[in-house]
């Protein structure tokens, strides 16, 4: 990793995240750190002091979010959470943020996905290096199990803390995690290591990013059906959605033509697939000539002229 980078450190004062921290320092890469607070725990504050006590005594920033949520949910807490990121990252020119995630935590996603019926891109989604459209993600832990992260903490006698809701199988990754996930591991890790290898080689192969991308207008030719929904997906991705499957069958059903949660447009013409920000103007009569000449499909147009971007 280049030690110049300017990185933020997604902190929790949990197992993950503290052996992270520790680690980091270690290997001399610098980093600030951010937290958020959900305030649905007796130890709550603690872990928040706690962040703060490690910030001033190595000398970190750290940046600390209140999050009152109506309902808990696991879905809210994290949009929550990657909105803190991403505004302080952006405030303070972060380009790199660093992430806690493990290879109990991939696997865990595994099973979830391999329950719902998903592909290979789905089945292994977390990677050690991400680029998201203006940043990327860092996951130095992504091929080590917590049984080690543990092991590393408990050696150097690093205080952490344990989240209670983490035993709580109401939550769909736990039930995962306690019945299933971590007593593979612990029989098999060294194999589930090597598989999540191989199954990344295979992703690189069939996943590979033929697009052509202009600010945050994004284009390719059309393949076939269930090749361009998947480059769909990854391109939904960098621009900040996460559709669904019901959104997936939209996009499908619309013969690539339709706008996901009224931000995106998808629209496509007799030989290409185009994904852009919907933006919804009155086009100059110039434009409308020369894009109904380039065969510009109609949702895609506001955007090209909001942001002067010319496809030839």
């Amino acid at each position: 990793m280049e030690k110049s980078s300017n990185n933020l450190l997604a902190f929790s004062a949990g197992v993950d995240s503290t052996a992270l921290f520790f680690w980091l320092l270690e290997k001399n890469i610098p980093f600030d750190i951010a937290i958020v607070n959900y305030h649905t725990r007796k130890t709550s504050d603690e872990e928040v002091e706690y962040a703060k006590t490690l910030a001033k005594k190595y000398n970190k920033k750290i940046y600390i979010k209140d999050c009152f949520l109506e309902r808990f949910s696991e879905n809210e807490a994290r949009k929550c959470r990657y909105e803190f990121f991403e505004e302080i990252m952006k405030k303070h020119n972060y380009d790199t943020l660093i992430l806690a995630h493990q290879l109990n935590d991939r696997f865990e996603w595994f099973l979830m996905q391999l329950s719902k019926g998903a592909g290979l891109k789905e089945l292994i989604a977390m990677e050690k290096w991400e680029e998201r459209e203006w940043y990327r993600i860092y996951r130095p832990f992504y091929n080590v199990s917590r049984d080690e992260i543990l092991t590393f903490l408990n050696e150097r006698g690093i205080k952490y803390y344990i989240d209670e809701t983490n035993f709580d199988e109401k939550y769909k990754r736990n039930f995962f995690r306690h019945n299933f996930s971590d007593k593979f591991i612990k029989l098999y890790k060294e194999g589930v290591k090597r598989s999540f290898e191989f199954l990344e080689e295979d992703k690189k192969l069939l996943f590979d990013t033929d697009w052509k991308r202009e600010k945050d207008l994004f284009w390719f030719e059309k393949s076939n059906p269930k090749r361009d929904i998947k480059k769909i997906d990854l391109i939904l991705k960098k621009l900040g959605i996460l559709p669904t499957k019901a959104q997936k069958d939209e996009i499908l059903k619309t013969d690539f033509n339709c706008v996901i949660q009224g931000k995106i447009a998808i629209d496509s013409n007799n030989s290409h697939i185009f994904i852009a920000p919907y933006v919804k103007i009155p086009l100059s009569k110039e434009n409308k000539e020369k894009y109904r000449k380039l065969k510009i499909p109609p949702k895609i147009r506001g955007y090209l002229q909001k942001e002067n971007i010319c496809i030839t």
